[in-house]
């Protein structure tokens, strides 16, 4: 039986189609001579989005149903460069490739994907040192600009705009539990509005 493998197909927005995806890593599988175990799409940015079929695939590889994932290129597959090493580590351990249709395969059991893998790490930690910067200098100019940083004490955007449906609710006789579930908020925020507006009284 030859070596099995999951397509991952993803785009970014709803007016673009998977179908090309589709057809050209079909059309690579059966050249390379995998057997497709399924083929999974899904649409949204790759920051943004919840990824459930990628988290299906991934099941998929730790389950050992599938020796590959074929991807049209590697940014269909990972959230950031630290995404990406993270999830090749993991299929590493299972001993699944990911494949992409540019010629880049990534198997860490290969001193090849090893190579690529302290080459992604590099950039990757180099990602994130940015970022931290990014942050830190966004902050101090914030700073410097006389912004106060952070939630200020007794601010509550949600609870403050809901306070007045839930002792609405209360004087109606409702439980903490129903109002929780019924304005999609915990019993602890129900109880805290409560007692902020008691001591208001």
């Amino acid at each position: 039986m030859g070596q099995r493998a999951a397509i991952y197909c993803r785009v970014s927005t709803a007016d673009q189609s998977c179908e090309r995806q589709e057809r050209d890593l079909a059309a690579f599988a059966e050249r390379a001579g995998y057997e497709i175990a399924g083929i999974h799409k899904e649409t949204g940015s790759g920051a943004k989005l919840d990824r459930a079929e990628r988290r299906k695939v991934m099941a998929l590889a730790q389950s050992r149903q599938i020796d590959a994932i074929l991807v049209t290129e590697l940014s269909r597959w990972g959230r950031s460069t630290i995404d990406l090493l993270n999830t090749l580590r993991e299929l590493e351990s299972w001993k699944v490739s990911v494949i992409a249709m540019n010629g880049m395969t990534f198997d860490l059991s290969t001193p090849h994907g090893r190579m690529l893998a302290t080459f992604l790490s590099g950039i990757a930690e180099f990602e994130s040192d940015l970022i931290s910067e990014r942050v830190k200098s966004g902050l101090a100019a914030a700073k410097a600009r006389g912004k106060k940083l952070g939630r200020q004490p007794g601010h509550r955007p949600k609870s403050d705009r809901l306070a007045p449906k839930v002792l609405a609710l209360i004087d109606e006789g409702r439980s903490y539990r129903w109002i929780a579930r019924d304005l999609g908020i915990s019993k602890n925020t129900v109880a805290d509005i409560v007692i902020r507006n008691r001591s208001a009284e």
